[in-house]
């Protein structure tokens, strides 16, 4: 085997990591862009806590006994749902 000079393919090598080095420096940095619907979906997940609490109400209420259904107010809803598919 003859070995002669530098080897070509490690120059065509060095050439291309050179370049790639340079397309990460002219690479812009990340952002972060939140639409207002998003911003409205963060909002409206300041009452969770409010609904969390609603329920743990409800559930000690079960839990005691002393829970009431409004029987009235059931039948309307299941009416509206079948009627208007609410």
């Amino acid at each position: 085997m003859k070995i002669q000079g530098p080897n070509p393919y490690l120059q065509i090598y060095n050439q291309q990591k050179q370049s790639t080095i340079r397309k990460k420096s002219d690479q812009k940095t990340d952002q972060l862009n939140i639409s207002q619907e998003a911003k409205m979906m963060q909002m409206k997940q300041t009452g969770q806590s409010e609904r969390a609490q609603y329920v743990q109400e409800l559930k000690e209420k079960i839990q005691s006994g002393t829970y009431e259904i409004n029987y009235e107010h059931v039948a309307e809803k299941m009416i509206d749902y079948w009627k208007w598919g609410k």
